[in-house]
């Protein structure tokens, strides 16, 4: 490329941007060219590294901003907020409903003030956030945007990414609220939303990682994640959006589990499916809506705690999957998350790996460097027509949402979680440290604790916000939403005039489970 600093080896060999198959040999078309299996841009990581973004969020909106400062300071470029269970459910904390679970997985935020201290002295502007939240996830998104104007800032111009993925949650995951229908109709509110208010966001990210850790395979995990982006193209093109508002938008959210190979045929395999199914399905006019854009997270499953210390030879490896499948962010594991949520020194150490694959190893100074390997494009070829075959055993059912409810998906992941744990327990699949190499010996390692005086500040402060509320004011803006909620118009505008008003995330959800109900237990 004209411009371009030259790269090389240490022995003086020149590397180029892309390499291409011998004259003769029909390899796949170079990166950024459609289907995309050599990646979306044409010399990947040699023009913009992926994002370096690692998730957190505990006790606190307080400790939490800590958090995102120090790795911030130490070179992350991406944040990733983790929200504790009862945000996830659309729970205030005071909520009894909530009793033992403030702040334990994530970061508690029901009111535009958690929201305030969770981003304080952060430039929400000069950072990409991503949202790990779905069935509440429109009214987070609107907290962020609210709180991003009140300091100045343009909220068209916001970069980040809302989890939104209802139907993984259905099928793998379990934190839902509403039962499927009207849990789709927020979703594609918030796409129209965003398409016109925020359209620099990421309004969904569409996560095979939550499928895969409940017990998926490969080809299942790029399977059933893409009949669920389907899903969300079809909901929203019924909804009267365009597919080339809503699909260049759309992101994906991949595991990367131990079997290197496999990985990164997996990542490509994704790519080249999904870029023909939309091709074909829909026709855009914009070559974006047939990319897979996508974020990985190292294998959360696959950590032990027996020998943790083995995790950080786990996580190298598969960031270094993620890399040379051609990921766009990364969230790399602490090693002692087996036993508790990581502490800084663990988070640092997780984030270093990605710094050293980056800065380190050259696997990022070419395109797509294991292209023509034999090995890696069979295997790539297997992953997809495995996974075509678990695709049309969705379809055969009606689609995602039809399969989730008759249970197909749920046990398919079931069946291959039971009989992976079986290979374990026999001694066919290896787990050092558990199945084979084991040692009696206990690993003295700090852990992160909670703060149990934080979470209980926490539930006061929630208790002090209800109690200055303005009742008669965020009564009328709660029975604003509650008649959209009825009809069929966009819920999110309506949503932000109540949380304007001083409303609550669980005071706006106690309105919606009102009127679409609550979804029980599976399907």
């Amino acid at each position: 490329m004209s411009g371009e600093r030259e790269i090389g080896t240490d022995s003086g060999i020149s590397i180029e941007p892309v390499y291409r198959s011998p004259e003769g040999f029909a390899g796949e078309p170079d990166p950024g060219v459609f289907p995309y299996t050599r990646g979306i841009y044409p010399t990947m990581y040699r023009g913009r590294r992926w994002t370096m973004r690692q998730y957190a969020g505990f006790s606190s909106a307080e400790e939490s901003n800590r958090r995102y400062r120090t790795l911030l300071e130490r070179g992350t470029t991406g944040l990733s907020v983790a929200f504790d269970l009862p945000t996830q459910l659309g729970l205030d904390s005071d909520d009894e409903r909530a009793f033992g679970e403030v702040g334990r997985v994530g970061v508690p935020v029901c009111t535009l003030d958690d929201m305030r201290r969770l981003f304080d002295g952060i430039d929400q502007s000069a950072v990409t956030t991503s949202m790990t939240i779905n069935a509440p996830a429109a009214i987070l998104l609107l907290m962020y945007a609210v709180v991003a104007e009140e300091r100045g800032g343009v909220i068209a111009k916001l970069g980040g990414t809302i989890q939104n993925d209802i139907l993984k949650e259905y099928a793998a995951r379990g934190t839902y609220i509403f039962p499927p229908r009207p849990s789709m109709r927020l979703v594609t509110d918030t796409f129209a939303w965003c398409a016109a208010e925020m359209p620099a966001w990421n309004t969904i990210s569409v996560s095979g990682y939550h499928i895969r850790e409940a017990g998926a395979s490969a080809a299942q995990e790029v399977a059933f994640t893409l009949a669920n982006g389907l899903a969300y193209l079809d909901a929203a093109v019924t909804a009267g959006l365009d597919i080339d508002e809503v699909a260049p938008r759309m992101s994906f959210f991949f595991a990367a589990h131990s079997n290197l190979f496999e990985e990164i045929a997996k990542f490509r395999a994704a790519r080249r499916l999904w870029a023909s199914l939309v091709r074909e399905r829909y026709r855009p006019r914009d070559p974006r809506s047939e990319m897979v854009r996508f974020h990985t997270q190292t294998g959360g499953v696959t950590l032990t705690a027996q020998q943790p210390l083995n995790n950080v030879v786990r996580v190298a490896y598969q960031a270094l999957a993620a890399v040379l499948g051609g990921t766009q962010s990364l969230h790399t594991n602490g090693y002692d998350e087996a036993l508790a949520l990581p502490t800084e020194q663990a988070a640092t150490l997780a984030l270093r790996t990605q710094q050293i694959l980056s800065d380190e190893t050259g696997v990022a100074d070419t395109a797509d460097p294991l292209a023509g390997s034999w090995f890696v494009e069979r295997l790539t070829d297997e992953v997809e027509a495995r996974a075509r075959e678990w695709l049309a055993r969705v379809e055969e059912r009606g689609g995602a949402v039809a399969a989730i409810e008759q249970g197909f998906v749920q046990n398919a992941i079931a069946d291959n979680a039971y009989s992976r744990e079986l290979a374990r327990e026999r001694g066919g699949d290896v787990v050092v440290g558990v199945n084979r190499y084991q040692d009696d010996s206990q690993a003295n390692i700090p852990l992160q604790r909670i703060d149990a005086d934080a979470t209980d500040r926490q539930i006061a402060r929630t208790r002090d916000w209800k109690a200055a509320q303005d009742v008669a004011r965020v009564e009328q803006s709660l029975a604003v939403v509650r008649g959209v909620a009825v009809g069929d118009g966009n819920l999110l505008p309506v949503m932000r005039g109540a949380l304007q008003s001083g409303a609550t995330l669980g005071q706006i959800c106690d309105v919606l489970r009102g009127e679409f109900g609550i979804q029980r237990g599976t399907m």
